[in-house]
């Protein structure tokens, strides 16, 4: 297979990211990353449907997208949404802008897609040992179990960073009635589906939220994508570090070193659901992998046709 250049647009509940990447045959060479938070799922949870400024946010960088994906001669490009755009009733209205910016129609992944995206992106180019990827975003959360790339099992939950903040954290910070009744919530989703498991040995944490925390457990001056890229964190720091995001106000948050502004308002939530995943799994690993590598990667593999 020739080299191929490849534009990949996740766009997501908080945020909206481009990948313009060269892949060849089962290798890639990243040319660029891009993130800007959009806040594309702003009250979805609420009124079901795409606020017309969270669109504009969202169709105002894809503009900006398009300008780079020209100058870098990118010969295939792909736009997914996933959460917010799953849920809203006016989905066809970003659907119809994307098309006239980009020329490529707009996809939205089900969850099931989301899930295997996402492990395609995390785990291509890993040994074969069978794992769990958990990739946490603003509007959903995805677990997906699988070996030597193949995906055996794979769920996508309604749990994320912008819907559960929007929906039970609205004090600065939480109060501990907020956060309790978040708990209660979080173990009533998931302990249906983590109990039906086998034990977790290796377990793999993908995008922001999660790599926010790795930040945070590993006390960045600033945030490092090649000193979280591969880190293995203990369970208990990574449950410390949680726990301590949550307590903080958005201040606080935004003034770590490592913090994207426009996560600050929604780690909290992000921290909770994480913090509840790793106490219902049932986990046979005492560590927790982190990968830059998620759903943006999977969705230029899946470009051409690796998924």
């Amino acid at each position: 297979m020739p080299r191929e250049r490849v534009a990949a647009i996740d766009c997501g509940t908080n945020s909206l990211r481009l990948l313009i990447t060269d892949i060849h045959t089962d290798t890639k060479q990243d040319v660029v990353r891009e993130m800007r938070v959009v806040r594309l799922g702003q009250d979805i949870d609420r009124t079901g449907v795409l606020a017309p400024e969270a669109i504009e946010r969202t169709l105002s960088v894809t503009r900006e997208y398009a300008e780079l994906i020209t100058v870098l001669g990118a010969e295939r490009v792909r736009f997914c949404a996933t959460s917010a755009a799953r849920d809203a009733g006016n989905a066809d209205v970003l659907s119809r802008g994307v098309e006239s910016v980009l020329g490529v129609p707009l996809e939205i992944l089900s969850g099931e897609e989301e899930a295997r995206a996402s492990y395609l992106g995390a785990t291509q180019g890993l040994a074969g040992e069978r794992g769990l990827v958990v990739d946490i975003g603003g509007g959903s959360t995805e677990l997906v179990v699988g070996a030597a790339g193949e995906v055996e099992w794979a769920t996508s939950l309604d749990l994320g960073s912008v819907r559960l903040t929007e929906r039970f954290l609205a004090g600065d910070p939480p109060s501990v009635g907020e956060v309790t009744r978040c708990e209660t919530y979080l173990e009533q989703v998931l302990h249906p589906v983590t109990s039906q498991r086998d034990p977790v040995t290796s377990l793999i944490g993908v995008a922001g939220t999660i790599t926010t925390v790795a930040a945070h457990v590993l006390d960045l001056p600033s945030y490092d994508s090649s000193a979280i890229h591969g880190a293995r964190l203990a369970i208990d720091d990574v449950r410390e570090a949680c726990v301590s995001l949550v307590g903080m106000n958005v201040a606080d948050r935004r003034a770590l070193p490592f913090m994207h502004p426009g996560r600050a308002d929604v780690i909290g939530a992000g921290a909770l659901i994480l913090d509840r995943l790793l106490e219902e799994l049932p986990l046979a690993t005492d560590e927790l992998r982190v990968s830059e590598h998620d759903i943006l990667d999977g969705i230029a593999w899946g470009a051409v046709g690796a998924a």
